[in-house]
């Protein structure tokens, strides 16, 4: 086959999933190809998630692989900051994958970014313990690198803050949008779920000032997060040298408390894993000179957060149905109440 044929190839089956910019996307991929010295172009395409594929190409000394992701323009240069700027300025920018190239549609609505492939060695495959050790003591290391760091105030500008703010602005929209929800238009099981959820949202209004001062003396000092620390987010290669672990997909990447990060990190593994993950990370902040507060002071930081992240998900599903009359919503918000229902300190607390 040639690479010709490959090509037109892979152009016919991007434009059937009518994917934008697939002109651009051919034209970095020549780039990335020639710098690469590959021969040929692979027809397989692979599509892993919504608007992300693995792309094999044949080199000429064997197989490889990259990863295409499209993202909207402010996603993009995040990752994009990210890879460029903001880990190699805290010494850890060969810990995510590395951004071969970067392609905009004519109409600048969305970016391709072209990354290495990183396999399947994600902790969601592979969970044994010393790559979540590896995992667990490189967070721990890019919170407290990332403590204080003078280029906070970017990834704030551009990224998120997950700090109080995020949690008082959540609370608050998702109160205004479930409070809209109840027209005479809403069918009555959206008007009961909106009721049953607004019992839960008012306390969290009437609580901020307590969390408030929980994050004040507890929650140590601001940091760069990654923002979405589920396992399939973090890959761990084992190889002679040990562990090499690298972060992907930083799109909520931002600025807050580390409880943040960790909260998500830990309640991907089960209740009996959590003491010793947490262990491990208490002693690597240690080495950078940072202190946890108490189990007790950790489950109040986490279940700020994690309300943060359900109020989030309320106000996006409110105005879906409000501006979109969108059919999900009454799913998506009978799922977030039972978030609320199911959740339990993340930490055994000791008496």
């Amino acid at each position: 086959m040639s690479a010709a044929v490959s090509v037109n190839e892979l152009r016919s089956t991007l434009e059937a999933r009518e994917e934008p910019g697939v002109a651009e996307l051919l034209e970095a991929l020549r780039t990335v190809v020639r710098d690469a010295g590959v021969d040929e172009w692979a027809s397989a395409l692979t599509p892993l998630k919504r608007r992300v594929y693995r792309l094999h190409l044949n080199e000429r000394h064997g197989a490889r692989s990259v990863i295409l992701k499209r993202s909207e323009p402010p996603i993009a240069q995040l990752n994009r900051f990210v890879a460029e700027r903001w880990l190699p300025a805290l010494r850890l920018g060969d810990h995510c994958a590395a951004l071969l190239a970067t392609a905009a549609d004519r109409n600048g609505r969305w970016f391709w970014q072209i990354y290495e492939d990183l396999g399947e060695d994600t902790l969601e495959r592979q969970s044994d313990r010393p790559r979540v050790a590896a995992t667990t003591e490189l967070i721990a290391e890019l919170h407290a690198r990332g403590a204080g760091h003078a280029l906070l105030p970017e990834v704030r500008q551009y990224g998120k803050d997950l700090g109080l703010a995020f949690f008082a602005a959540n609370v608050g929209d998702a109160i205004r949008g479930l409070e809209r929800l109840g027209g005479e238009h809403s069918p009555g099981e959206l008007r009961s779920l909106r009721d049953r959820l607004l019992r839960r949202m008012y306390p969290l209004l009437v609580d901020m000032p307590s969390r408030a001062q929980v994050l004040k003396d507890a929650g140590g000092p601001e940091t760069l997060l990654h923002g979405d620390l589920w396992r399939h987010n973090a890959f761990a290669t084992v190889s002679a040298g040990g562990v090499h672990v690298q972060l992907i997909d930083w799109d909520h990447v931002g600025v807050g408390p580390l409880a943040y990060d960790l909260s998500t990190f830990l309640m991907r593994f089960p209740s009996a894993e959590r003491p010793w993950i947490l262990d491990r990370y208490r002693d690597t902040v240690s080495l950078w000179g940072l202190q946890l507060p108490s189990e007790r002071q950790l489950n109040v930081l986490f279940e700020t957060a994690e309300y943060a992240r359900f109020a989030n998900r309320v106000s996006w599903a409110a105005m879906a149905w409000l501006h979109e009359g969108a059919e999900w919503v009454p799913i998506e918000l009978a799922e977030i109440e039972r978030w609320f229902v199911a959740l339990r300190p993340i930490l055994a607390e000791s008496e």
